[in-house]
């Protein structure tokens, strides 16, 4: 595997809105990115993400991009986000924006001219296709539910929509537009970006026949994504865009990619691949119910456990994944991924133990570090995002009462990431002075950065503990690039694995027991150190606990071995 910049990395992705708002608009912004460049420097964050921040009628959350050359008001000016950029380099660090091309805003000027004029130039920069029998082109559904039709007014035409009927799909079969995108992401790397997370880029080939398929759902309609499974040669779109942009820079990208073929895997993240890496969705995956978030399933930690190992595997002659225990638009891992027993700080150390050595990028999620959790609401209103209302519906629809529906949405809402950073116990968890745009989670009080800062043993020093040992001179090649071997598969609830650097010989265990009760295992190499205890226990760290080559870990213990 060729060695890039970027392989010993670690990343964190900020969601502006809510991060830090320093102007007391209750909206987060540029200004405070800046300011807290020195916290995530001491955190260990080379690649910092933002999440859009273009100007947005902000109908997805800024997903839906009205202009692709300015910053919104909200979050500041061009020349904040330049400082940004200046003040990142000082320190060593990278930042890296959000680039969502397979759609718009309906309020971009392109899609404004294309309604002017539906048979015109700019009309052809989107997907507008005539009806059938009085009905929308196909029954394909957008993921924000509903039809992914949209009728052009005063014509018998459709635009398409994947996403919100705000966010028209941009036509890439159009080299004009094509030509036009390519110019816009170079413009950035222009100003000294370090690359891109690229959204939803699976979407952009579609199979234009727009064939309808057998509904899935008793309104009619199948899920969008038939349609674009359907579709063929969606890499060489992606080819064309690597060599006219990304590649002239040596920029970062990461993928967001579903529904990829398998046997495309090394074509998108090998050596020569579309992207330097993508999210591991995998362990997300699980949770997809069958008609909705209402028959979604808790996750299972066996499954959960065997699908994070086949994806490390799997991933081990081809290339780097970014691997993530939530995001922006999942639910916090802390409430996902920890059953009740392990909702705690030594559970969140735990997970964070074994999150940030798999192989691969990790990409932290701003609160991830301070064990931020799901957010309890007592009324649907109370929420913002598009995809929880409708998921809301969706529940309701299929027979579930209001409360079941809202555990659907406290379990399941993207909400759930997207509540203000506790940055304290003081007013609006240090976030704004004034009203924040999103109602901040109540339990700030006993979960926030300031308090995590004076205490030794918080999650947040853990945190910052883990990452540098990933990092420490003595360790870096073989958390970066060592193997990954599977570790003691059928100990019950224990999640184990060894990195291992074929070169040095140096084998490193990482052992968690995620079980209630106490798990004994036997080492077959001797202990050199133990470089890391989520307990900090005397007898772990004096090594102690490593008797006759057995050792037992208590319920939610982790640790990391130099065998």
């Amino acid at each position: 595997m060729q060695k890039k910049w970027w392989n010993d990395k670690v990343a964190y992705q900020i969601y502006p809105k809510s991060f830090c708002d320093t102007n007391g608009d209750g909206i987060g912004d540029l200004r405070g990115v800046i300011s807290k460049l020195d916290y995530l420097k001491e955190l260990g964050i080379d690649i910092v993400w933002l999440s859009p921040i273009y100007q947005s009628p902000f109908v997805d959350q800024g997903y839906d991009i009205s202009d692709y050359y300015k910053i919104a008001e909200e979050f500041g000016t061009m020349e904040e986000f330049d400082e940004l950029l200046a003040e990142a380099k000082k320190r060593d660090m990278y930042i890296v924006m959000d680039l969502v091309v397979n759609h718009c805003s309906d309020k971009h000027e392109w899609f404004q001219k294309a309604l002017e004029d539906p048979d015109g130039e700019y009309a052809d920069y989107f997907y507008f296709v005539k009806g059938k029998d009085g009905k929308a082109p196909s029954n394909a559904r957008g993921y924000f539910g509903g039809s992914a039709w949209e009728p052009v007014p005063g014509t018998d035409k459709y635009y398409l929509h994947m996403f919100a009927k705000e966010q028209p799909d941009l036509n890439w079969e159009n080299p004009t537009v094509r030509q036009k995108i390519y110019e816009m992401v170079n413009w950035w790397l222009d100003k000294g970006l370090a690359g891109f997370r690229i959204d939803a880029i699976i979407n952009i080939k579609k199979d234009l026949a727009f064939p309808s398929f057998e509904p899935d759902g008793p309104d009619g309609l199948v899920s969008g994504v038939k349609m674009i499974e359907s579709a063929q040669g969606i890499g060489e779109f992606l080819e064309e865009l690597k060599q006219e942009t990304f590649e002239k820079y040596d920029a970062f990208t990461v993928g967001e990619v579903f529904n990829m073929k398998e046997e495309e895997l090394a074509e998108f993240v090998g050596d020569d691949g579309h992207f330097s890496t993508m999210f591991d969705f995998s362990a997300h995956e699980l949770t997809f119910g069958e008609h909705g978030w209402y028959d979604a399933k808790p996750i299972e930690f066996n499954s959960w456990k065997d699908i994070i190992f086949t994806s490390q595997k799997k991933m081990e002659n081809v290339g780097f994944l970014a691997n993530i225990i939530e995001n922006h638009d999942e639910p916090r891992g802390a409430s996902r991924y920890l059953q009740e027993h392990a909702q705690n700080d030594k559970g969140k150390k735990m997970l964070a133990t074994t999150s940030v050595l798999l192989r691969g990028i990790p990409f932290l999620f701003q609160g991830q570090e301070i064990g931020m959790t799901n957010c309890k609401r007592e009324h649907i209103s109370e929420y913002n995002d598009i995809n929880t209302i409708d998921q809301y519906q969706v529940a309701l629809e299929a027979g579930l009462s209001e409360e079941e529906a809202l555990k659907c949405c406290y379990e399941n809402s993207r909400d759930n990431a997207r509540t203000p950073m506790q940055w304290s116990d003081g007013d609006n968890a240090g976030f704004t002075t004034g009203t924040p745009w999103l109602a901040v989670n109540a339990n700030y009080k006993q979960i926030n950065v300031a308090e995590q800062e004076n205490r030794e043993d918080s999650v947040l020093n853990y945190y910052r503990e883990l990452i540098a040992l990933r990092k420490k001179e003595e360790y870096k090649d073989t958390f970066t690039y060592g193997e990954f071997v599977p570790a003691y598969e059928t100990e019950k609830d224990l999640f184990a694995y060894m990195r291992v650097d074929k070169e040095s010989g140096q084998k490193i265990l990482i052992a968690a027991n995620f079980g209630k009760e106490p798990c004994t295992i036997t080492l077959e190499d001797g202990v050199k150190q133990v470089l890391l205890s989520n307990l900090a226990k005397e007898e772990m760290v004096s090594g102690e606990a490593v008797k006759n080559h057995k050792i037992t870990l208590e319920s939610c213990e982790s640790v990391v071995i130099l065998l």
